[in-house]
């Protein structure tokens, strides 16, 4: 299990990505934008650096549902290896079978 520390951390770093992500798309549309003039662009990439840093989806780490694990993680499945292969052995997750041959 994950500190709930770590896992808080995370979910308010979603909560502010959600928050800034009209803001940060509106900015990068104007500083990627050829036919704008350049201080326009320059001011608008100067806005983006002000967004906090946490802002930034690339700050979000994907983490199990079930234990908070960081490594490891299927995306399908939104569980780390450990809690999807619990869960399958028990037979608690549909379609899922444990493979024999």
């Amino acid at each position: 299990m994950a500190k709930t520390s770590s896992i808080n951390k995370n979910n308010a770093r979603r909560k502010l990505v959600k928050s800034c992500a009209g803001r940060l798309e509106r900015l990068k549309t104007i500083a990627n934008d050829a036919t704008k003039p350049d201080e326009e662009r320059f001011m608008a990439r100067l806005k983006m650096a002000e967004v906090p840093r946490n802002g930034n989806p690339t700050r979000i780490r994907n983490r199990c549902e079930v234990t908070g694990r960081a490594r490891a993680y299927y995306r399908k499945f939104k569980m780390s290896r450990i809690a999807l292969r619990d869960l399958a052995n028990k037979g608690l997750i549909p379609g899922v079978t444990k493979s024999s041959w």
